[in-house]
């Protein structure tokens, strides 16, 4: 397998033309004298450039769920802040990614989620590749009906590979090729939760089919999704409703280390019941923790809900430097609970409740991406006791842009 990388030249020297480098050092001091990330981090477009290559193209990012191309052909197209790619379903039952580019002339090989039948074929020159990205056929390549040429090698021609992974339904890429393995990447978050699900359980997630996806459109930088679901400070003015029933004082935080993912923790977790129905649990769940749920943020662009009953996978496409896409994608244990009949009501309301959660922080990030445009704004500073999840978020971003 090769992989493609596509590391470009971003040095300290092109970020101080954008921004102060002192405003960034300013991040990465303790809680209690740091300013948050300036302004110019949520409004300036060539910091966007510089932040696509540091943060996008150099860690690993989501880009979609498995379960979006469940059969082999599936393919659906994703553009990276401007970078074309294809997720697509192989033959032996795998996730693959590739540039969404044919290696003849440069044409976009898909612009619409599909089902290929047999190979990606290129609308141009209809030049085409099977599911692992070689180039299997170069039609009329040495003259009319002449589909072969001795000064051409095809190997030279595949598709560009992406790395990537899947985790608990979740496609994982890692553009430039150059982060440290996926499974040493992940390893702090899965032994954090090995408490409460190990990886047969990981197996038991089943995509909910009906009311297992939305999306929400909001007008504001990807960053500020992840800093509002990193703290629980916010309950009271922003989920009234919530904060009944599970508020400040039953919240706990979360700071992983090494520094790739922070959020927040509750241990008054309620599964949703309908009548004497109930979705089935993870079965090796701690006992002493079953009222406890976790909402993690792994860095940079996915939020994670566990609870002993229910998985959800809440994650963001960068659209512009002031637009992002939320993609909320619901999983249950078993398909019974999944897509069965008899509780489907109960995903319907567990659906409506995590939509009703999410457009009520909208307001919120709305509204910082609306007062990062104060010219007196200095970045911010943070509560030492309710902002330390958002704070180790603040600084992994500085870390990496330095």
């Amino acid at each position: 397998m090769v992989i493609f990388s596509m590391s470009q030249k971003f040095t300290n020297s092109t970020l101080s033309g954008i921004l102060e480098i002192d405003k960034l050092k300013n991040v990465d001091m303790p809680i209690e004298n740091a300013n948050g990330l300036p302004n110019e981090c949520y409004t300036n477009a060539d910091y966007l450039d510089y932040e696509r290559e540091k943060i996008f193209c150099n860690k690993w990012i989501v880009i979609g769920v498995a379960s979006s191309i469940p059969n082999p052909g599936d393919a659906r197209p994703y553009n990276l802040l401007g970078i074309p790619l294809i997720l697509v379903r192989d033959k032996d039952r795998g996730i693959k990614v590739f540039h969404n580019v044919c290696s003849h002339r440069g044409f976009k090989l898909i612009d619409k989620p599909c089902t290929l039948k047999n190979v990606i074929r290129c609308p141009y020159h209809s030049w085409s590749y099977d599911f692992k990205g070689n180039l299997i056929a170069t039609p009329h390549i040495g003259g009319l009906n002449n589909h072969q040429s001795e000064k051409f090698d095809k190997n030279k021609s595949n598709l560009k590979e992406v790395k990537s992974k899947v985790w608990m339904d979740i496609i994982f890429v890692n553009i430039n090729s150059n982060e440290i393995e996926f499974d040493d990447y992940i390893k702090p978050l899965e032994d954090r939760w090995s408490s409460f699900i190990n990886k047969d359980d990981q197996k038991l997630i089943v995509h909910s089919n009906d009311y297992g996806y939305f999306n929400l459109d909001v007008n504001c930088n990807w960053k500020f999704a992840i800093e509002n679901y990193c703290e629980s400070y916010h309950l009271p003015t922003i989920h009234p409703e919530l904060n009944k029933v599970s508020n400040i004082n039953d919240h706990y935080h979360i700071q992983g280390l090494p520094n790739r993912f922070a959020g927040q923790g509750s241990k008054k977790y309620e599964q949703p019941v309908k009548g004497n129905k109930k979705f089935e649990t993870f079965p090796n769940w701690d006992k002493t923790k079953l009222k406890n749920s976790e909402y993690i943020a792994l860095f940079p662009n996915v939020m994670i809900g566990l609870h002993i009953d229910h998985f959800y996978v809440y994650w963001l496409e960068p659209l512009a430097m002031d637009k992002t896409r939320e993609h909320m994608q619901m999983y249950y244990i078993g398909n019974e609970s999944a897509n069965g009949e008899e509780l489907k009501e109960l995903r319907k309301e567990n659906s409506r409740f995590w939509k009703d959660v999410m457009i009520e922080d909208i307001k919120a990030i709305e509204g910082m991406q609306e007062g990062r445009n104060s010219p007196v704004y200095n970045g911010g500073n943070f509560s030492p006791v309710m902002d330390q999840p958002t704070h180790q978020f603040h600084k992994w971003v500085a870390t990496n842009l330095l």
